[in-house]
This record gives structure tokens, sequence and C-alpha cells, in this order.
């Protein structure tokens, strides 16, 4: 329904860069100012401005992927392209107040059209590092202590990855990327916090491939998962869904099915006791815990029973109720979600959504890490932050 409230703001935005762009191609000297180089422009515009729309309602298949694709690329265009012309139209209306500037040069045709080229600079420069950026799959290491005996464990390396989210925009280049890093820690116990899918199981570039390539992932005491608020059969839009049921967040049985064709463990609400030497609890999702389950167990409900003189690591897709899950005795908690922002300036202003938005954060005994994740949502950009696994080196001094 919020789609459906936003879409004037969307159509007003891109008419007013529509408009934007012909004033500043008019001022421009030489093809820019002919019919027939404004009639292409709007062609094109009005062809990226609606590809998502226009993917939405097509039946599948590869144009389907294709529009899809593009309005992905767009929307990170748009944003930075809004906030470019926004601080242009800032910047000139300060200076339009200062007595002085010569206001006569200031209103002149070369500023204008010199103006209008840094932003096309500026917004084409932020773009295409926005794009690639992403590829590369940085690895970030934690190296942290927990004060309990590890039975037979003394260290105990962790990789952990969130956020894949496999479909339109994360296929099986970045997978295979992903699985590299992760084998060359040489990881005893590999977590997945969430969000392994993009909603839509259909969307995914080639299951079978993409199962066989996450088979590839190398770990001693397997890999195990937890869903997230994304890991559930909706048709999306521009990061709308619709179709899903609100209350009750259930993944499609494709979705299960290729977790275990992955040999990938998925833990719902429950634990698993590994190597007789710590738990690893694994959370639903704390919007929509999914299928069988109403409600997720609180922290100090999930601990009940365990034996807590033995480590308790946790997998959460979204770092919430830290306080609480390390008053229960929860040792190590390892989250995704954030994305850590995804594009500036959200990487800003996640960090006043989020008491751990990214990165490492104690709560008297527990470590949370919350890493920036693989994959992308929404705009097929990164702008200000890494794509990443999580090396976690964890030593049992108890």
């Amino acid at each position: 329904m919020l789609a459906v409230f936003l879409s004037p703001l969307y159509i007003l935005l891109s008419v007013y860069l529509l408009h934007r762009l012909f004033k500043w191609m008019a001022a421009c000297h030489g093809i820019l100012r002919r019919f027939w180089a404004r009639a292409v422009v709007v062609l094109i515009y009005v062809f990226v401005a609606s590809a998502m729309v226009i993917g939405f309602f097509l039946p599948g298949g590869k144009l389907e992927r294709l529009m899809k694709l593009i309005g992905h690329y767009w929307l990170g265009v748009m944003l930075y392209t809004v906030l470019t012309v926004g601080a242009a139209d800032l910047i000139a209306l300060i200076l339009k107040r200062c007595k002085w500037i010569d206001q006569e040069k200031l209103r002149s045709r070369k500023v204008f059209v010199g103006v209008g080229a840094l932003c096309i600079l500026i917004i084409a420069g932020v773009s295409t590092y926005g794009v690639l950026n992403p590829r590369k799959i940085h690895t970030t290491h934690y190296e942290i202590e927990v004060q309990k005996d590890g039975g037979r464990l003394d260290t105990l390396k962790v990789a952990l990855a969130a956020d894949l989210h496999l479909g339109y925009n994360i296929g099986c280049v970045r997978m295979e990327k992903m699985v590299e890093k992760i084998n060359a820690m040489h990881p005893d116990l590999v977590v997945i916090a969430g969000d392994i899918f993009d909603n839509e199981y259909e969307a995914l570039e080639d299951d079978e491939r993409l199962a066989e390539i996450l088979r590839g992932i190398e770990s001693k005491y397997g890999v195990y998962a937890c869903y997230g608020n994304h890991d559930i059969e909706e048709k999306i839009l521009a990061g709308f869904t619709f179709g899903g049921n609100s209350k009750e967040k259930v993944s499609s049985p494709e979705m299960d099915a290729f977790l275990e064709k992955s040999n990938i463990q998925l833990l719902r609400d429950e634990y698993v006791l590994i190597d007789d030497s710590f738990y690893l609890y694994g959370r639903p999702d704390a919007e929509r815990p999914g299928r069988g389950i109403t409600k997720r167990k609180t922290p100090e409900e999930l601990t009940q029973g365990l034996d807590l003189t033995k480590p308790l690591l946790v997998i959460d897709h979204e770092p919430k109720e830290l306080q609480e899950l390390a008053d229960a005795g929860v040792d190590v908690d390892l989250c995704g979600h954030t994305h850590d922002g995804q594009l500036f300036p959200a990487n800003l202003t996640c960090r006043l959504v989020w008491e751990n938005a990214c990165g490492y954060m104690q709560k008297d005994n527990m470590h949370n890490i919350v890493t920036s994740g693989v994959g992308l949502f929404g705009p097929n950009m990164r702008v200000g932050t890494i794509a990443e696994v999580c090396e976690v080196e964890i030593h049992f001094v108890g």
C-alpha cells in the first residue's frame, strides 16, 4: 500500500529531473539542442524509469530479468541524480543571496552549462563506482575471547555471511567469489545470518548451479543458517512487497528444498550441540517468524534447558534485543540485515536506528558482530560500504 502512495512522488521527481535535463540541453550548443536529440533522451529516460514497473508485470523469463535489473540500476542512479541536482540547486539558491557574488555572471549560460556538466560527471562517477564496488567481496577479521570452557576446542574459527539476496542482482558469479573467500579462511563453522533469497525464488539465476556452488563450501562442522525478512515468496517492486501475508513469514517449499540441496542446515528457533563443545542457536526472523512458529522464543526462553557452562553462539538476522540476549547468557550473537546502509547517506543514518549498525559491539559478556553482507537489495550499488564475509576467531579461555 505504501508503494501506491509513494508512486506520485517518484513520478514527480522523474519529471523534475527530465525538465532540468531539457533546460541544460537547451543551453548547450550543437546537437544537444536538436529536437531529435531531445526525443532520443525522452525515449531512453522513460524506458529506464519505467523498467521496474514493466518487469513487475511481465510473466517471467529473460526479458523480465533484464527489465528488473535495469530498474535496480536506475534506482541507484536516480538517487544520486536527485542528491546531486538538489545540492546544486541549494548551492545556487544560497549564492543568489550573496551580495559579493556577480549575479549576472552566476546566471550566465556558460555557468549553467558548466554546472550541469559537472553534475553529470559526478552522477556518472559515483554510479559507476557504486556498480563496481560490491563486485569485490572483502574479508573482515574479528578476534574475540569467550570466558568459558570450549570442551574439545581452544579456538573456533567461524565464517559469517549474510544478506546474499539471491535473485535479480546476485547470482552465480558473486556466489563463486563468496565461496572462494570462505574456503580461504579454512573455517571450522560457517553461518549465514538470513536473507539468503531476495523474496522471489523464480528470480534465481540458475538454482541447480547455485546449489552446486554453495555445496562447495568447506567447513569442519558444516553450514548453518537462519531465515531473514526477505526469505519469503512475495512479488517485490522497488523494495516494496506484494501478495504476501504481513502477519506470517513463510518461505516457499522451493527455498527450503534449495537449502537442503545446498547442504545448508536451517535452524528455526532451535539449537544444535556441536562436538559436545558449544551450542549454535538459529533464531527466526523478528518480524515474521515463519511456518509453524506463531511467536519466536524470547532470549530468556531460548536458553532454558541449555548447559550455559558451554559456549552459546546465536545467529539472528536482525541485531535486536542485544542486552536481553546478553542477560540470558548468550556469548556470541552473529547478525546481518543492515547492509551497513548500503548506499551513502544511508550508511550514516542507519546508525541512528541500530544500536550496532555494523561491526563489533560488546554487551557485558556477549560479543555482537553485524556484517554488512554479501549481496544487495534494491539499487544494484554500494557507495560508502563494502560487501564482506567475516572471519570470527573465537578463543575459549574458561
